[in-house]
Formats: structure tokens, C-alpha cells, sequence
């Protein structure tokens, strides 16, 4: 089963009475991420808990977002193992990542233990020093007019298709500094989405994305701000709020970081010299 929504029966509880039902909830499922390497043992990242659907991507993204590779041709091949076409929590799902030579597989060498689907594999590691990740950011020169700004958390909303279906999913979505939607992936976990879309853009060697939007349909934390500085994408746009960090990692990355974009407003916390309005021509 690799859909990302099932159904299951319910009992609906109302002013006139209850009734029994059913349902399309979002799909929780875990499965092992395993890096091997050209030459030496294979690396076990541990249990991914995600909901099943772009898995390649998912692989692909979590090894760019942590810098361990860098380009599609550090990619040997992905294969990915649902047994008997099932992915349940009983199964033993696996994806397995062969890196060519140049990937740096000794940035999973500390990785232990499950993430949860709230987080993807951030909080595994100690925090990085922002600085090493976020030079490549800096330099981009992109500039979005904010009525495009306005019109991104719209487009998002009507491309979850997934979410429109159960309530329960993320998204994270790219968009060109015009306002064209180019890549979406929905998933339970947040980090996770963006994940994705870091693997759809690093598979067709998209990055660093120095002149793409990243949209994400919930808040901002750190992590989220870190994946997006290492794929380059130089501005966020979210439906939610930010955390401190995530603004103090924005400014310090030279990302521009937009929040509460919904209903025709948003706010700037970081290099809002990205953004303007037709009146500034």
C-alpha cells in the first residue's frame, strides 16, 4: 500500500445524536533509510515515520538537506523495498541509498534511533553551526513582487489534494518568483515535505535553488529554515508562525522569511529588500 490516505470507520457525534461512519485519514508508516556507501559498511539513519508517496524524494532530500551529498550524480541508485506491496507499521519498509564517492556519508555517522513524523530526523544531531550552511544563500539576488507573495498560500491550499481529503497532511511547494507553482509534496511530517521537495530538486540537479520560492502550509521552525539554506532557496513563505530561531537562522543565512501569509496578508522578519510592491517600479 504506498497511497497516502485510507479509510477508517468512525462514530460521528453531533447535537442530534451519533452515527457510525467512515473516514479518509492521512497514512502513518515508518520505514528504515539506509545509506551505503562506495566503499566501506552501509550507514543506518534509522526509522523515517512518513507518509508513503515520493519516497525517492524523501531519501534523496534528507541526504541533501544534512550534506551528505550535493548532486544527482552522487546518487548511484535508490531502491525502495515495501514487502508484499504493503507499508504498515508491522512491515519492514526500506530504502536504501547507494552514494557515489564524492557523498560525505560520515554526516550520518551519529544518527540513532526513530524520528517521528512531527519532526522528520531533525533533533538527531547537534545543532550545526548556521554559518556552515548558509554562505550559498547570501548571494541570491531574486526579488518577488508581494501580490505573487499574497496569491502563493491560495495556490498551495488548492494543490492538497491529499489534505483536502483527510485534514491530516503538510505541504511544501516551490514556486517561481512570478507565482508558477513547479514541485508540491504533502506528507503527516512537516520536515518531511520539505524533504521531499529538496529531493525532487536535487534529482534533476535543481540546486542550489537560488531563484525558486519555498511554501510551506504550516509554521516555521529552525530545521525547516536549515534544510531550505542548504538547497539555497533564498526566501520562505509560510501559512504560520515562525519560531526565534528560525528568524535569528533566516537573518543570519540571508533568507527572506515570510509568515502568517494568509488572507491576503503576511508578515517580514528577514530581508524584506526581496519583496515589493508595484508602486516601488
Amino acid at each position: 500500500m504506498t497511497r497516502p490516505v485510507v479509510i477508517r470507520a468512525l462514530t460521528r457525534h453531533t447535537a442530534d445524536g451519533c452515527a457510525h461512519d467512515q473516514d479518509l485519514v492521512a497514512v502513518e508508516a515508518p520505514v528504515s533509510l539506509i545509506v551505503q556507501p562506495a566503499s566501506g559498511p552501509a550507514r543506518d539513519l534509522g526509522l523515517l515515520m512518513r507518509t508513503p508517496g515520493d519516497d525517492a524524494d524523501l531519501a534523496a532530500g534528507v541526504l541533501a538537506t544534512e550534506g551528505v551529498i550535493q548532486r544527482a550524480a552522487d546518487i548511484l541508485a535508490i531502491d525502495i523495498d515495501i514487502p508484499a506491496g504493503e507499508d504498515t507499521p508491522d512491515s519492514e519498509s526500506l530504502i536504501r541509498v547507494r552514494v557515489g564517492p564524492e557523498a560525505d556519508v560520515e554526516a550520518v555517522s551519529d544518527r540513532v534511533g526513530t524520528a517521528t513524523s512531527a519532526c522528520g530526523l531533525c533533533g538527531r544531531l547537534s545543532m550545526r553551526r548556521i554559518d556552515r550552511f548558509c554562505a550559498a544563500v547570501t548571494s541570491a539576488a531574486v526579488r518577488v513582487e508581494a501580490d505573487v507573495i499574497r496569491s502563493i498560500p491560495v495556490r498551495l491550499r488548492d494543490n492538497q489534494h491529499a489534505f483536502a481529503q483527510t485534514g491530516g497532511l503538510h505541504a511544501a511547494a516551490t514556486f517561481t518568483p512570478t507565482g508558477t507553482l513547479l514541485d508540491l509534496r504533502e506528507d503527516v511530517g512537516r520536515h518531511n515535505a520539505v524533504d521531499k521537495i529538496a529531493g525532487a530538486l536535487l534529482r534533476r540537479d535543481a540546486l542550489p535553488a537560488h531563484d525558486l520560492v519555498l511554501a510551506v502550509s504550516g509554521r516555521i521552525a529552525y530545521e525547516i529554515v536549515q534544510k531550505a539554506a542548504m538547497c539555497g532557496l533564498p526566501m520562505i513563505v509560510a501559512v504560520g508562525a515562525p519560531t526565534d530561531l528560525a528568524v535569528d537562522a533566516a537573518r543570519t543565512c540571508g533568507i527572506t522569511l515570510v509568515g502568517f501569509a494568509r488572507d491576503g496578508r503576511f508578515n517580514v522578519y528577514t530581508h524584506g529588500n526581496r519583496i515589493f510592491s508595484q508602486q516601488d517600479r
